[in-house]
């Protein structure tokens, strides 16, 4: 019964992403697993050793089935890679693949709910939830409120410092803080003061004091009373914040206003890379650019790729090269560029005169979709998701995209899922947001986790973003998260619209994930505390 419950409420944090957004199941899904973790602690740990106090338990295994049901759930659209015939590969080892790259990167997701949980008993394990009587009558307190308000601290601080460490991997998507993305923007304004780990914070927090509510009810009803209703001031109290912050004016800069063209290709990729697709590419995507260029916009931008061809064998024997020339109006385009042998995915910032003037190469590649990681050992055992004959690399960190309106921030794809990539190039200047993605060959799911994530990543760096996708979804935000247009699924688009370069530096963007180092470190301080006293 207990895993069941576990796996329901873990059901229930995945219906909380995009496209299901029921954004406020989140601050209650946690709350079994929670109580599953807490409840009759000090009886749990008797006459046992510290191996199977916190390690191997059913509390252990608990936290992974939430975290499995969690990461499971929200990231199933990962099987619709499934089939990969058009690539030569037999149906059932495309089976194979696409169910191993699911299981993969769940695993990955809920090893971070099960480290969290036993990281979390050791803290609170039965020492550090009796408090000694010094230190209670020092803070006026009783027992049952001071380990309750101990335990949500450390819940918190060590969620947020293993979402922070699991975002400097090379896989990651299912942060707490995208539960709340495109929908709840209200609480999407708190990144702008942390990133996205001020969201995660105020969710594991709101569970855990409702959670430690109820651990107090049959105890004492005082205090059960008392921090139920600091939950539910709490939620009130982000949530007015955040309404705060989003009614300040964003003093957009008309004189500076940049008139976006968004071409959405819609090449699948069951032909992308093929004669077939080739052809289709060029000629939408030459087509596009001649109709957006007569409509008088300033900037022109494409999908990931969206010519899949290396950038020398464009410019030589393209129409569409030849319509820039012709129309001169600059274009992102997303193509293949050269390093040495290797291929980079990149894009690039073609000037009206047909100039490269500036250049960005993914740095974020895709785990066994665009690179293997640890291929001496896995190549052997699945084949290159990716058809290219060559290498991909991964760009350098410290690029700078710049256009004839001033520095871009640029994600490809992947990169939207990774804050501090926009941070930093926020932080060097950039002035606007554009992301590329393909988003191909999965079901709607995806293309509305990719645009949640884009939000998130306007909201927290306080820039207006143009996404350009190749199958969908193309969008205009604002840097208030607010969705101006988004395109079709599946269909061949065109959009003309207003995107304004600004200056401004949030205070997540100057000092970048302050609040979980500071609750680390307060935690930190907590404990060496209780063991002093």
């Amino acid at each position: 019964m207990k895993f069941l419950l576990a796996a329901i409420s873990g059901l229930f944090m995945g219906l909380t992403t995009a496209p299901f957004s029921a954004s406020y199941l989140a601050w209650i899904a946690l709350i079994p697993l929670w109580l599953l973790i807490v409840f009759d602690e000090n009886n749990y740990l008797k006459n046992k050793s510290l191996l199977t106090n916190i390690f191997i338990n059913k509390k252990t295994v608990i936290a992974f089935v939430w975290g499995f049901a969690y990461h499971g759930f929200a990231l199933f659209w990962i099987t619709g890679i499934h089939p990969m015939t058009w690539m030569g590969v037999p149906w059932i080892f495309s089976l194979l693949i696409a169910l191993f790259c699911w299981l993969f990167i769940t695993v990955w997701g809920a090893i971070l709910v099960t480290v969290w949980s036993v990281i979390f008993r050791l803290f609170i394990e039965s020492k550090g939830t009796v408090i000694k009587k010094r230190f209670r009558k020092k803070l006026g307190v009783n027992n049952n409120l001071l380990a309750a308000i101990y335990r949500v601290i450390f819940g918190v601080a060590i969620w947020c410092l293993l979402e922070l460490l699991w975002n400097q991997g090379a896989l990651w998507w299912t942060s707490l803080s995208y539960t709340q993305s495109p929908n709840n923007l209200l609480i999407l304004q708190l990144t702008k003061l942390s990133g996205y780990s001020t969201v995660t914070a105020a969710i594991v927090a709101i569970n855990g004091l409702l959670a430690e509510s109820i651990l107090i009810y049959h105890q004492n009803k005082t205090q059960f009373l008392l921090v139920f209703l600091t939950s539910i001031f709490g939620i009130f109290a982000l949530h007015l914040g955040g309404l705060y912050l989003y009614k300040k004016p964003l003093n957009n800069s008309v004189d500076k206003l940049i008139n976006i063209g968004i071409i959405q290709g819609n090449i699948p990729n069951t032909i992308k890379l093929y004669p077939e697709g080739w052809r289709k590419a060029i000629e939408g995507y030459t087509k596009g650019y001649q109709k957006l260029s007569n409509q008088n916009v300033d900037l022109i931008i494409t999908p990931e790729t969206a010519l899949p061809f290396d950038l020398d064998y464009i410019i030589k024997n393209s129409s569409f090269y030849r319509a820039i020339l012709e129309q001169q109006i600059p274009v992102i385009l997303g193509a293949f560029g050269r390093q040495n042998t290797s291929y980079t995915n990149s894009l690039f910032m073609i000037n009206k005169t047909g100039n490269i003037v500036s250049r960005f190469d993914k740095v974020k590649l895709v785990p066994l979709g665009e690179y293997i990681p640890f291929e001496y050992i896995l190549g052997k055992v699945i084949d290159r998701l990716s058809p290219l004959d060559s290498h991909l690399i991964a760009g350098k960190t410290a690029q700078k995209f710049n256009t004839p309106f001033g520095q871009a921030i640029t994600g490809i794809c992947y990169e939207s899922a990774f804050s501090e990539h926009f941070r930093r190039q926020t932080k060097a200047g950039g002035q606007f947001i554009i992301t590329a993605s393909n988003n191909a060959h999965y079901s709607q799911i995806m293309p509305a986790q990719h645009h949640a994530q884009d939000v998130i990543r306007a909201v927290e760096t306080d820039r207006w973003m143009a996404r350009a996708t190749n199958t969908g979804y193309s969008a205009i935000i604002n840097p208030k998260g607010d969705t101006l247009w988004i395109s079709d699924i599946n269909t061949y688009q065109l959009h003309q619209g207003i995107i304004y370069p600004r200056n401004t530096q949030t205070l997540y963007v100057n000092w970048g994930d302050w609040l979980t180092i500071s609750l680390s470190s307060f935690a930190g301080i907590l404990w060496l505390i209780r063991l002093i006293l």
